[in-house]
This record gives C-alpha cells, structure tokens and sequence, in this order.
C-alpha cells in the first residue's frame, strides 16, 4: 500500500512539474510575440510617416560669384526604418519675414536608423533674401 502512495505522489508530481514548465514557455513565448508584434508596429509606423521621423539643420552664405550655398545635416531619428531620396524643402525670406519663393532640393542618399547624412548645394536665391529654412518635404523608405 505504501508503494501505491509514493508512485502516485511521483506522478502527481511530475504531472505539476510539466504544467509549470509549461506555463513558463508560453509566458516566454507570449513576451517574444509581444516584442515582435511592437518591432512590426514601431516599423510600420516608421515607414507610414516618414517626415515625423527625419530632421534637417543647415546654414547658408553667397559665395564670390553671388550663388546661395546651402550647407545641411539630415538625421534620421527612426529605430527600425531607413529613408532614402529624401526632399529638403527651401524656403527664401526677406529681411522683414515675407516668404520670397519655395524650392526643393532631393539628397540621393540612404539614411540607417539613428544615423545622419551631410549635403550640400548651390542655388540661385531670389532678390532680397535674408534667409533661408530647411524643412524635409518627403522621403522613401528604403
């Protein structure tokens, strides 16, 4: 009789053991689910918007034979997507603030998550102008 008590305590046993690591694997398996369904949500996003994700800074000054040259780092602020293509949007102000004309300038190059790229360009800017933003207009996602 007692035998019959430790054989059922052992498979009793062994029955809970089996559950627990069971448990455990789905719970390891529903976190690693959740991190890629958040990977593939952050990615979607990312290549949806991709303005929301890239920056522009720059500088300009005339050169000796009266161009604009315009100087710009573009940084891609995105964890997952890359861009590429992207379009600067010039906008030329006069000294008292009055847009004088807009212009785009397409910087040919990819941009990984997290990194920044350099560019620069020479235009003819219009009469008057003070100075000169720089916003991104659009981009591609690579």
């Amino acid at each position: 009789m007692h035998m019959k008590k430790v054989l059922s305590f052992l498979i009793f046993t062994s029955f809970v053991f089996c559950a627990c690591s069971n448990r455990d694997k789905t719970a390891g398996e529903k976190t690693k689910d959740k991190y890629e369904q958040t990977k593939e949500t952050l990615e979607q996003t990312e290549k949806k918007n991709p303005i929301r994700f890239l920056s522009v800074e720059g500088s300009n000054k005339k050169n000796l034979i009266g161009q604009t040259v315009i100087k710009g780092t573009i940084t891609n602020k995105a964890t997952v997507a890359r861009y590429k293509d992207i379009d600067v949007e010039l906008s030329f102000f006069s000294k008292t603030g009055a847009l004088l004309q807009k212009d785009h300038e397409v910087i040919y190059e990819t941009i990984a998550p997290g990194n920044s790229i350099s560019f620069k360009t020479k235009t003819r800017a219009p009469i008057g102008t003070d100075s000169v933003t720089l916003k991104v207009y659009e981009a591609k996602v690579d």
